[in-house]
C-alpha cells in the first residue's frame, strides 16, 4: 500500500516578505496606543525610552539571530530551550508562556482595533474586535503568502501613518526640553534613570514582534540566513522611526496632553494639522492594529503547530491542509480562544500581562545561548552574536541580564500606572500551569 505523502508548511517567504513581517509586527498597535502611557511616565524624555528599549532589545535579537540560523523550525522558543536544556519539561513552559501571551495579545489588540472602528463607524467593539478575528484566521488559513500580500499593504499604511506624524510635528522641534521628565528631576541623575526604565518597561511592548519572525522560518526560503538578516533590518527600520516619532508627538502635543489621550498619535495630527487629519490617523490606526492581529495569529498557530510537531501538544495539532498547505487546525484553536479572551482586555492591561510573559522567554532564549556556545561549540551558525569572550556571547548574557532586571521594573511600573495585583499573580500562575499541563499531555 502506498503510503501518503507527509503535506509540510510551503516556503514563501523571501528576504522583503520576512523584513514587512517584522517591520509589520513591531510598527503595530504599540506605538499607536501605549505612548501616551509612556509620556505620562517619562515626559519628554520618552524618546530616550525608546533608545534604552531599543539596546535591550538588540541584545535579545542577537540571540535569536544566532538560534533562528542554528534551528529553522517553527515553535522557535520552544526548540532553542529544549536543545540547550535538554528538559523538554522545561521547554515546554516556555513555549506554553509564549501562546498564552501571543493569545491574550490578539484578543486585546482586537479590542483596540474595536475601539477605533467604534468611534469611526458606531458599531459595537466586542463585535468589532470578534469580526476582526475571524476574518483575519480565514486569511491566516487560506495561505502564508496571502497574509503576507496583506501584511505588505498594512505595514506600508502604518508606516505612511508614522511618518505622517514625524512630518507634521518637524515644524515644533526644538520647542520643549527633550530631557524634562515628570518631577523635574535633574538629567541623568538616578531619579531621572529610574523614570526613563520605567517607561522603557511600558514601551517595551512597542517592540514585541521581532521574536515572532523565528517561528515563520519553515515557511521561509533559505531561512538561516533570510531570518537573521530581516531580524535585525526589521528592528533597525523599527528603532528609527519610533524615536522620530517619539519626538514629533512631544514637540506638538503637551506630554501631560498626550498621557490623557486615548488617541494619542490622532491628537497629535489633530494639534498639527486639524480634524480631518485625525479622522485619517484613526483610520490608520485601523491597519496598524488589524495588522498586528493578523501576524499574532500567524506566529501563535505556527507555536502550536511547532509544539505538536515535536511531540508536546496533541498530534492533530500538527495537521496542515491538503490544499491550503496551513496548518488549519491550530489556526482555529487559536481564533477560538482568542475570542474568548475578547470578552476580558484592555490594551494598558496586556501590555503588562505580555511584557511579563515576554521577558520570562526572553531570558530563556538569551540563556540558550550561553548554553548552547559550550554545549554545541561545533555546531553549524550561519550568524553568530557578536562579542565574545571565548566561547562566552556577553550580547546575550546582558539580554538575559536585563530581562531578569526588567521583570522587577515592570512590577513596580504596574504600581506606577495603578493595575491591579493580580496581573502579576496572572503571569506566575500561567508559568506554574505549565509544568502540571506537560505531565498531562505527556502522560
Amino acid at each position: 500500500m502506498k503510503l501518503k505523502k507527509e503535506v509540510k508548511l510551503k516556503k514563501a517567504l523571501g528576504l522583503f516578505e520576512a523584513t514587512a513581517y517584522g517591520v509589520g509586527i513591531i510598527l503595530g498597535a504599540g506605538i499607536y496606543a501605549l505612548i501616551g502611557h509612556a509620556a505620562g511616565i517619562a515626559g519628554n524624555a520618552i524618546w530616550l525610552s525608546f533608545v534604552v528599549a531599543a539596546i535591550i532589545a538588540s541584545f535579545t535579537a542577537f540571540s535569536y539571530a544566532e538560534l533562528s540560523g542554528m534551528f529553522s523550525k517553527e515553535a522557535a522558543e520552544f526548540v532553542y530551550v529544549k536543545e540547550a536544556t535538554r528538559k523538554k519539561s522545561l521547554a515546554f513552559i516556555i513555549g506554553w508562556v509564549g501562546i498564552v501571551t501571543g493569545i491574550v495579545s490578539v484578543s486585546t489588540v482586537a479590542l483596540g482595533f474595536g475601539g477605533y472602528f467604534q468611534a469611526i463607524f458606531g458599531t459595537p467593539q466586542i463585535l468589532n474586535a470578534l469580526a476582526l478575528i475571524a476574518v483575519l484566521s480565514l486569511l491566516n488559513f487560506w495561505g502564508i503568502k496571502e497574509s503576507a500580500r496583506f501584511n505588505i499593504v498594512a505595514t506600508a499604511v502604518e508606516m505612511l501613518g508614522l511618518l505622517i506624524i514625524i512630518a507634521l510635528g518637524v515644524s515644533f522641534f526644538g520647542n520643549v526640553n527633550y530631557l524634562e521628565v515628570p518631577g523635574n528631576a535633574l538629567p541623568f541623575s538616578l531619579e531621572f534613570f529610574s523614570t526613563i526604565l520605567a517607561a522603557t518597561a511600558i514601551i517595551f511592548f512597542a517592540y514585541l514582534g521581532f521574536e515572532e519572525m523565528a517561528n515563520m522560518s519553515e515557511e521561509t526560503k533559505n531561512a538561516k540566513k533570510t531570518i537573521p538578516k530581516a531580524l535585525l533590518i526589521a528592528l533597525a527600520i523599527s528603532t528609527v522611526i519610533y524615536i522620530l516619532v517619539s519626538i514629533a508627538a512631544v514637540s506638538a502635543v503637551p506630554w501631560n496632553e498626550l498621557s490623557q489621550s486615548n488617541a494619542p498619535l490622532a491628537t497629535v495630527a489633530e494639534k498639527s494639522f486639524g480634524g480631518s487629519a485625525y479622522f485619517l490617523l484613526a483610520v490608520m490606526a485601523l491597519f496598524a492594529t488589524a495588522n498586528t492581529v493578523l501576524i499574532l495569529l500567524i506566529v501563535t498557530s505556527r507555536m502550536l503547530y511547532g509544539m505538536a510537531s515535536e511531540s508536546s501538544l496533541p498530534k492533530w495539532l500538527a495537521k496542515v491542509h491538503d490544499g491550503r498547505k496551513t496548518p488549519h487546525i491550530a489556526i482555529a484553536l487559536s481564533a477560538v480562544f482568542a475570542m474568548l479572551f475578547t470578552l476580558l482586555g484592555k490594551i494598558g492591561v496586556v501590555a503588562s500581562i505580555t511584557d511579563f510573559g515576554v521577558f520570562v522567554v526572553f531570558l530563556a532564549v538569551n540563556a540558550a545561548v550561553v548554553l548552547l556556545r559550550y554545549s554545541k561549540p561545533n555546531a553549524k551558525r550561519t550568524f553568530k552574536a557578536p562579542i565574545s569572550i571565548g566561547k562566552f556571547p556577553v550580547l546575550s548574557f546582558l539580554g538575559a541580564l536585563f530581562c531578569f532586571f526588567m521583570l522587577f521594573q515592570f512590577i513596580e511600573v504596574v504600581h506606577i500606572l495603578g493595575y491591579d495585583i493580580p496581573i502579576i499573580i496572572f503571569g506566575l500562575v500561567v508559568v506554574a500551569l505549565g509544568y502540571p499541563i506537560y505531565r498531562i499531555i505527556n502522560r
